[in-house]
């Protein structure tokens, strides 16, 4: 039976323990990329087989996926997906930039926009 990780289309094989190939092809990058977030990544530790080969555990397999998402997708550096990964996945939430205003009397009616805009939302509710 196959699972599906949150957040992703992946599916993860039902196994104890997957090869580094094997995570290759499910993560979408080259084993060396694997290897180097290994080390950049200390959460990531696979076992060794006895003939050396890495063996992934499932956790692995979604931790890897979570990096992938956070570098590629999401464009974060090396030091922010671990920042992520240290604080359980949660991205911080970053307000939307504002319009660009560079006179006084722009922000001044920028200002008071918002200022009506939140009038009219409480007034609504009372």
């Amino acid at each position: 039976m196959n699972t599906q990780t949150a957040g992703s289309s992946v599916q993860i094989p039902e196994k104890k323990y997957f090869r580094i190939g094997e995570v290759s092809k499910l993560v979408g990058v080259d084993p060396h990329v694997l290897r180097y977030w290994e080390s950049e990544f200390k959460t990531i530790r696979p076992r060794r087989a006895k003939s050396k080969q890495r063996l992934y555990r499932r956790k692995d397999v979604e931790t890897l996926l979570l990096i992938k998402t956070l570098l590629h997708e999401e464009g974060y550096t090396i030091a922010g997906a671990r920042k992520v990964l240290a604080d359980g996945g949660r991205r911080p939430v970053v307000p939307k930039p504002g319009p660009v205003l560079t006179g006084s009397s722009e922000r001044l009616a920028f200002i008071r926009k918002e200022l009506q805009a939140i009038q009219d939302i409480l007034g609504r509710r009372g």
